[in-house]
């Protein structure tokens, strides 16, 4: 019996030796570097791509199973003008054999040295980082999901060292002529395990400036599913972005959920973007985008991102946030927001410079406008509110603003929306339908009690109207540039002004005195105004072209009408304003009863630089047909009541 065991030791022995020799042998006779062509060409036929290993293919098998090699070199698809997708200076990975029998995988090393990757994308919009496959004869079948309760394959792991060192990615645009660039490249794990954490670092150069992660996530433990694993992760991003995450991965082999804390400490927008020689969007402001800070708590997994608690500071605005996006493919979007202050002015591009107008409509300008694809717009279903306590945009203020905002199968609404502007407030609804080859957008407004004099200050920068507002005012359009917009406006809508004033004229002096109407002053030498208790102004818009058929002045003295049109896209002004005096205009220097008596104004130039002149000829042409008519001139000679026709016209002239 003790010879039968000691006999079996010796061969057990013997064979031990027989396998670890031949494993230390066979690398020796066997040239792994004869199946290189093998590999290169089942690559091409899977991909399209060439492969090549410049180097020698090196293998070991004791005490650690490995691979090496250099120069390793893998092509772009023939249409790129850059040849290589990736290379590799060298590759070195070793693992122990023994533990494999045991289900535990020990790795001593994997290192990739100096890989480079080029990510471009061609004129036509192809990009290299997609590849070529070959569809499978036999329909696949679905792949079972894992048991969340299940063990991992493999009873432990160990890896002691896993980096990549010096590593380089270019992105490459050629359609928008661009090149980015991240050099010294460095990923280290460490100590790699499933039962204690697993510390990594990063670094590289992004376009020359530095950027720096670094973190931790486990242990995983050795129940495939099983419990949180805990993550953590700091970077500091070109000197100027400090980013912190914090949270957890729950059923990650499975249906992974993230949860985590994202928090970017005070940071300079502006500065950031100089940092990576990235121009700042042009704003009218210069000192916007100085100021930034981010936090928020954050779930994720395959089907849904959820934010919550969000904060925002931006300059000197602060925006609060929740929000929940599902179903990528056709995304649906529930959204509440609040912000406290933002002027939007600062943030829109500079206006342009003077003498840089547009084309005329209707001719081409030096590049054809793109085409907007609104695919994603009719897939988009939203669901939001949104509150802002003040606002300015085009010069207007306004506060209280609160929007509904939804979008279902390429319909957009604002639907309602309210706000307090100039002591008054504004209430309507917008529907924007992106259905069709151009949008098409219909607007309701209602005003009431908005003060029209600031407002109009604020604006356009004009001083010629006074007086409480309420209007009522539907429109729609057609497209997405603004000449296309005025083109097809139309609309209707009628405006109420109360108890103010037109100023820059005073119809009552044109009544009185014909002579100050064609450029005399007044005795005061104040600026001139026309005083009113009501101005109704009913109107329609068709194809840009704004009309009033009857507008109504109403004062003590006057009672006026005004008919005539705008033009919005040349932007020229045609009225003609007919007024009568109510009675006696006694407090303006006129002690003669002229009720009756109107001398028609026309106003004519441009939105810029409107003009106002007296219609003489008009005047003249019916106080003529008035003086000849036989019920009228008593019989009188026509010279004698031409005489006195002019001098009623002229005052002064005896």
């Amino acid at each position: 019996m003790k010879s039968a065991l000691k006999w079996s030791a010796i061969v057990a022995a013997a064979l031990i030796v027989i396998v670890i020799g031949a494993l230390l042998i066979i690398p020796h006779f066997m040239d792994a570097n004869r199946y290189k062509p093998e590999l290169e060409q089942y690559v091409l036929e899977k991909t399209g791509r060439r492969l090549s290993v410049d180097g020698d293919v090196r293998l070991s098998l004791f005490p650690w199973a490995g691979v090496a090699f250099s120069g390793l070199r893998l092509g772009s698809p023939p249409s790129f003008a850059e040849k290589d997708f990736l290379t590799v200076k060298a590759f070195d990975v070793r693992v122990k054999l023994w533990p494999l029998l045991s289900k535990q995988i020990e790795v001593d090393r994997l290192v990739v040295s100096e890989p480079h990757l080029w990510l471009v994308t061609n004129r036509d919009g192809a990009v290299s980082w997609e590849f070529r496959t070959h569809p499978a004869q036999a329909e696949p079948s679905a792949p079972s999901e894992p048991d969340p309760k299940a063990e991992l394959p493999i009873a432990s792991l160990l890896v002691g060292e896993l980096s990549v060192q010096n590593g380089r990615i270019q992105v490459i645009d050629h359609t928008r002529g661009s090149r980015r660039e991240i050099s010294e490249l460095n990923l280290a794990l460490r100590d790699v395990s499933f039962d204690r954490p697993v510390r990594w670092t990063l670094s590289a150069m992004a376009n020359r400036s530095p950027v720096s992660v670094e973190g931790r996530f486990g242990p995983l433990g050795s129940t495939l599913g099983q419990g949180l694993v805990p993550l953590e992760l700091s970077a500091d991003a070109f000197e100027h972005l400090k980013l912190r995450i914090k949270g957890t991965l729950e059923n990650w082999p499975v249906a992974p959920l993230i949860r985590v804390d994202v928090e970017a400490a005070e940071f300079s927008p502006r500065r950031l973007l100089a940092a990576i020689e990235t121009p700042p969007p042009p704003t009218a402001d210069l000192k916007v985008l100085e100021r930034a800070a981010f936090k928020a708590r954050v779930d994720a997994n395959a089907k849904a991102v959820t934010v919550a608690d969000a904060v925002l500071i931006l300059d000197d605005s602060k925006l609060g946030l929740s929000a929940k996006v599902t179903d990528f493919a056709r995304p649906s979007v529930t959204f509440d927001l609040h912000l406290d202050q933002i002027d939007m002015d600062r943030y829109l591009p500079p206006p342009s410079k003077a003498g840089a107008a547009p084309p005329p409509i209707g001719q081409p300008s030096g590049s054809a406008p793109q085409k907007t694809d609104y695919t994603p717009l009719r897939k988009l279903l939203l669901d939001g509110r949104a509150r802002i306590d003040r606002l300015t945009i085009a010069n207007a203020r306004a506060q209280d603003v609160t929007l509904k905002i939804a979008a279902k199968d390429g319909m957009l609404s604002l639907d309602p929306f309210s706000l307090k502007l100039y002591q008054g407030t504004a209430n309507g609804k917008t529907v924007v339908n992106v259905t069709g080859e151009r949008p098409v957008t219909e607007a309701h407004l209602d005003l009431n009690q908005v003060q029209v004099n600031p407002l109009l200050k604020d604006v356009a920068g004009k001083d010629f109207l006074e007086g409480s507002t309420q209007a009522r005012i539907t429109i729609t359009t057609t497209g997405d540039d603004p000449a296309r917009i005025k083109q097809s406006l139309n609309g209707r809508g009628n405006l109420v002004f109360s108890d103010g004033a037109i100023v820059g004229v005073d119809l009552a002096n044109m009544v009185r005195n014909v002579k100050t109407a064609l450029g005399g002053e007044g005795k005061t030498g104040a600026r001139p105004r026309t005083d009113f208790a009501e101005l109704i102004v009913p109107f329609t818009i068709e194809n840009g072209v704004w009309h009033t058929p009857e507008s109504i002045l109403k004062s003590p003295l006057l009672r006026l009408q005004a008919s005539g049109r705008a033009d919005l896209v040349k932007e020229t002004l045609d009225f003609r304003v007919d007024p009568r005096v109510v009675g006696t205009i006694k407090g303006q220097g006129d002690d003669k009863d002229r009720a009756g008596l109107g001398v028609p104004v026309i106003v004519s130039g441009t939105f810029a630089s409107p003009a106002f002149r007296p219609d003489l000829e008009s005047l003249a042409r019916d106080r003529l047909k008035q003086a000849l008519s036989p019920s009228t001139s008593g019989g009188a000679p026509v010279k004698e009541k031409a005489g006195d026709l002019i001098k009623g016209l002229l005052p002064g002239k005896k």
